[in-house]
């Protein structure tokens, strides 16, 4: 494995700070971002830039939190298509008609993965120590987004993402570059067995240790974002086309949104993704 300590870039414009990899970043006709906690007009636990609906936020806030990052970023606001993320490996084909009139408003369907080869739609995975994975097939010009927590990266959401990808829009695995953004680090990332026994059931080649440790207390450390890269690889997709990053949200929960840091009093962040 490759060391992706400088692979993604941090990005400032006025109060917004935001993520890119390098990999994406050579497409000029793809725009993308891993949003931060910072930059925003939300307060309390939710403070700064809360990008989720759903948990308490004053909805307003929140509104004006994605005009700043989508005006910081380059996005349209109203070209982003989300889902209601259930922790599950089902791959959503998205595109223009599934916009919302306001980002408030509900998503009628359920994934943990969306695709479209549609320019000006923006796909839209949420985490907070989850791994978010960006997607972009360069010779379909098709992107996709997923979100992979413990239960959809054992169930193989990404393996899934680029299956789809490749089927829908006539492509092949070897073409797609991908993202693995910030998540919960492997040291941070404490599981029972129930969660080293899912991943030592993918069968992936490597030894079970390096992505899986026993503590010998009855708990295990669980690398997400590893096992998610030799997920992408089993797809088809080249070890060089992806990227790391080796952030842990934990560790940074001063910069990401964190779940087991905040024990869930806490807002959200986006991995957003588009095509030009």
């Amino acid at each position: 494995m490759l060391d992706m300590m400088d692979y993604f870039t941090e990005n400032i414009r006025g109060e917004q700070l935001w993520m890119t990899a390098d990999n994406l970043d050579d497409f000029r006709n793809v725009v993308h971002a891993f949003t931060t906690r910072e930059g925003g007009v939300s307060e309390g636990i939710y403070s700064s830039l809360n990008l989720g609906f759903s948990r308490g936020d004053d909805p307003e806030k929140v509104e004006e939190n994605y005009q700043l990052i989508c005006s910081a970023v380059g996005i349209d606001p109203a070209s982003i298509v989300a889902t209601r993320q259930i922790h599950s490996d089902i791959v959503r084909k998205v595109g223009a008609a599934d916009k919302r009139e306001h980002l408030s408003d509900p998503v009628p369907y359920e994934a943990d993965a969306l695709i479209t080869d549609e320019s000006n739609v923006t796909l839209a995975v949420f985490t907070a120590d989850c791994i978010p994975v960006l997607l972009y097939a360069e010779d379909s010009n098709a992107i996709g987004a997923a979100h992979a927590g413990w239960r959809g990266t054992v169930a193989d959401i990404v393996g899934k993402t680029v299956k789809a990808m490749c089927e829908e829009y006539n492509g092949k695995p070897e073409n797609i570059y991908a993202a693995i953004g910030a998540g919960i680090g492997v040291r941070c990332f404490e599981t029972g067995a129930e969660v080293y026994e899912a991943v030592k059931a993918l069968g992936l080649d490597c030894d079970i240790s390096t992505i899986a440790v026993d503590d010998k207390n009855g708990k295990y450390h669980v690398d997400l974002k590893e096992i998610n890269r030799l997920l992408l690889v089993r797809a088809g997709v080249p070890d060089e086309n992806i990227v790391i990053s080796s952030e842990c949200t934990k560790c940074s929960c001063e910069k990401y949104w964190s779940h087991r840091a905040t024990n869930g009093e806490r807002g959200t962040q986006a991995a957003l993704i588009s095509l030009r």
